[in-house]
């Protein structure tokens, strides 16, 4: 069963560069031709998957707990989509920016 988002929700996300010039992970899915953030339902999956997700050599990625609405603001305001994933990377929901600030599951 899947977890009901609000805008006061926890979820996890990947932050480069934690101590510098930080910013969430994005990433381009070639296929669909689009750009999102991947975000997690808990800081165990997100560790799980830092393994399975790109990473450009010399920087410093972090998981990091952010407010679902907070998350789906930033990611509207810089066209990004935001990808749920499980611990293995597999995508359990997409939502669009579009859609961010009206979904819930």
């Amino acid at each position: 069963m899947r977890n009901k988002l609000d805008d006061a929700t926890w979820i996890f996300v990947v932050v480069q560069d934690p101590s510098g010039k930080e910013q969430f992970l994005g990433l381009h899915d070639e296929k669909t031709d689009i750009s999102y953030i991947p975000a997690f339902h808990n800081r165990d999956d997100a560790i799980s998957c830092l393994i399975h997700l790109p990473a450009q050599k010399g920087i410093k990625y972090e998981v990091q707990a952010i407010m679902y609405g907070d998350l789906s603001r930033d990611a509207l305001e810089n066209n990004f989509s935001i990808f749920l994933l499980d611990g293995d990377g597999k995508i359990i929901d997409k939502i669009f920016p579009d859609q961010a600030s009206k979904k819930t599951h």
